[in-house]
């Protein structure tokens, strides 16, 4: 067991999951119950606060992203070669993914085992912005799930009702996302090595400089 002096940063210093993309390790960063959008500081590696939860659009799953994981060329590469020429670029954030279990988990700042499901191709101004759906493994209800097509339909139109609203506010009409499709187990695992292909492209190389600069 490898030990570390100090709190590991949650995108940089957890590994991703020895099984990738089969299973993976996911940082919670919000919950359910959260009437605040937390999100972790990119610098620093604390949780901090997004904004406050405005209107009834609460996050129906736990929340978060797959550690050392970028959304760069490749994975928007994916989803150009889905809707055709359209240039898209990746939203340059670690890939998002959500978690569904039948606990009541009560916090974030966590990491979870997960197994990937499936997935929701979005675009949040016109960049790539996938959000990954997995379960949790060993879970009661959710754990025997291989794909999203698996799922009941509503827990999908729930997470995609979320996904597609939560940015939105009522006063101006505008929507900044824009839901362009579903995809199952087998792409969902494409996306996630193509976002380790990103972080190491474009990502590890920087900290590894960083850690040479001392």
């Amino acid at each position: 067991m490898e030990l570390h002096k100090h709190k590991a940063h949650p995108w940089h210093g957890i590994e991703p999951g020895d099984k990738l993309p089969d299973e993976v390790t996911a940082f919670i960063e919000i919950v359910p119950t959260d009437t605040v959008k937390y999100e972790v500081d990119k610098a620093s590696g604390y949780i901090s606060i997004d904004r406050p939860q405005r209107y009834s659009n609460i996050v129906p799953a736990l929340y978060g992203f797959i550690p050392q994981t970028y959304c760069g060329k490749k994975v928007a590469a994916l989803t150009n070669d889905v809707l055709g020429p359209e240039d898209i670029e990746g939203d340059g954030d670690p890939l998002d993914i959500c978690v569904l279990t039948e606990k009541d988990v009560t916090h974030g700042d966590i990491i979870a085992r997960v197994r990937p499901i499936g997935g929701f191709r979005l675009l949040d101004h016109r960049q790539a912005d996938d959000k990954i759906l997995a379960v949790l493994i060993n879970d009661v209800i959710y754990g025997e799930y291989k794909d999203i097509g698996e799922l009941p339909e509503k827990v999908v139109d729930r997470l995609i009702h979320y996904f597609t609203t939560y940015k939105d506010m009522p006063s101006d009409g505008v929507h900044g996302i824009e839901f362009t499709g579903v995809y199952g187990a087998e792409v969902a695992r494409d996306v996630i090595l193509k976002s380790r292909e990103d972080y190491e492209d474009e990502i590890a190389g920087l900290i590894n400089d960083c850690r040479c600069v001392k």
